[in-house]
């Protein structure tokens, strides 16, 4: 049996009423964390970039808009909107976006054909489930070839959770996951300059899988042996790597590896986040920024060429949204400011000299024992004016398995989300508790959403 038929099959069988409470709660929390992203971003330039692009009207709802759009526009906009400011979910091990690309996309198909909540939680478990886990296949090989894992995973695992909400045969799904793999992709040359095209990535994913659905909901066929094939899946977008397909099947529907996704405390690259904490620490133990003569930071190699190099670069991002993935600019704002949010993040922020001056201090050097990128840590070696060295480390994400966010954590960020995105409370609270009638199993009724 080909890769994509066992996909399959477990994407068909899945019972959406049984399963894991634990599931269900991230679920719920992933659906919360994803609405409130997207209202954030709703006034934001790029967003109106997005939704300027649209040229469909539907039953589909694009959060903090008004109006209906087609499933794909509102994919689209949604899944954008989610993965814009790099605040959404992620996953250790892989890493990947899981919730901006399989959410947005499940919810816009259930809203175009009426799907109950009780399908909406069961497909969001199959798209989730099954995107981490191919994250699994190849660590760190998808970056290496300068793809984007969240945008080239991200389609066959929309097109598998929402054929499988559209209650098709396992075969069918097996065609849509084939003909996903033709419609992936997203490069990551964003990288050298701070350009869209990473916040772009969850959205057109989204968007690929439920086309790829619906085509194969139509008789569209893809090729079985798209992810093991000569030329499928992994030989294009990872290929220095032999994939091992044990983790994307291993115990596939028993153990539900979407229960250890991350939620993230900060607005800005996953891997970054460990050194914020490690920066803040270090700031609340005494030390000024005048104290600070270098700060050293012992990283795992798989990160250095997204988050450390070009060196000079990172240490003076040219905007916002480049600094995200800096981790000089984010080890200097955590100092300084004590937070990563999204004022911390603006082109006017980024070009404080006091924070560049801070960032240019920051430097790495390689651990070949660091466990990225099954855990990522944190580290910073300070030494000060006086002589003296101070260590700060940090052995795992916070956010992540090891010490996730409560679910309290998780609304207060959903309000805060919502205010920054100009909704006043009652309207969050109104949005939050419709979210969890769908977690629920209840009708998707998002009409709160809009405007």
């Amino acid at each position: 049996m080909t890769i994509s038929a066992q996909l399959a099959g477990f994407a068909a069988q899945v019972d959406g009423a049984k399963l894991p409470n634990r599931s269900r709660e991230t679920i719920r929390l992933l659906m919360l964390d994803v609405a409130g992203l997207c209202v954030a971003a709703r006034g934001l330039d790029y967003i109106a970039a997005a939704r300027a692009s649209a040229a469909s009207t539907g039953k589909a709802t694009a959060f903090g808009h008004e109006g209906g759009f087609g499933p794909y526009d509102a994919a689209l906009i949604n899944g954008t909107a989610a993965h814009g400011e790099d605040y959404d979910d992620t996953f250790e091990g892989g890493p990947v976006h899981a919730g901006a690309v399989i959410v947005p996309a499940v919810l816009a198909v259930a809203e175009h054909r009426g799907l109950s909540g009780t399908a909406i939680v069961k497909c969001i478990a199959v798209g989730v489930e099954i995107m981490c886990r191919m994250s699994l296949v190849a660590p760190q090989a998808t970056h290496k070839a300068s793809f984007h894992p969240t945008a080239v995973f991200g389609a066959p695992a929309a097109a598998a959770g929402v054929a499988a909400a559209l209650g098709l045969t396992p075969d069918k799904i097996a065609h849509a996951i084939g003909v996903a793999g033709s419609l992936a992709s997203g490069i990551i040359e964003y990288l050298a300059d701070g350009s869209w095209t990473k916040r772009l990535h969850a959205g057109a994913a989204a968007q690929a899988g439920i086309r790829a659905a619906l085509l194969a909901e139509g008789g569209f066929t893809g090729p079985a042996t798209v992810l093991e094939g000569q030329h499928g899946f992994y030989k294009a977008f990872a290929p220095s790597k032999a994939p091992d397909f044990a983790p994307l099947l291993d115990r596939l529907g028993s153990n539900w590896v979407l229960e250890t996704v991350a939620f993230k405390p900060y607005a800005c690259g996953t891997m970054t986040q460990p050194f914020i904490d490690c920066a803040i620490e270090l700031a609340r133990s005494g030390v000024s920024a005048d104290d600070v003569v270098s700060m050293v930071c012992e990283v795992g190699e798989g990160t250095v060429h997204r988050l450390w190099e070009p060196l000079a670069q990172k240490q003076s991002p040219p905007n916002g949204y480049a600094a995200k993935f800096s981790t000089p600019y984010c080890i200097a704002v955590g100092f300084i400011d004590g937070k990563a949010g999204f004022e911390e993040f603006t082109d006017a922020r980024v070009a404080d000299p006091i924070l560049r001056k801070l960032a240019g201090t920051v430097s790495y050097v390689i651990d070949p024992k660091n466990e990225y990128p099954k855990n990522f840590t944190g580290h910073i070696r300070a030494t000060l004016k006086n002589g003296t060295v101070r260590e700060v480390r940090k052995a795992h994400m916070r956010g992540g398995a090891h010490e996730p966010l409560s679910a309290g954590d998780i609304l207060a960020k959903f309000y805060d989300n919502a205010k920054f995105g100009g909704w006043p409370r009652s309207k969050a609270a109104s949005l939050a508790e419709s979210l969890d009638r769908i977690a629920a199993g209840k009708s998707a009724d998002l009409g709160i959403a809009r405007g």
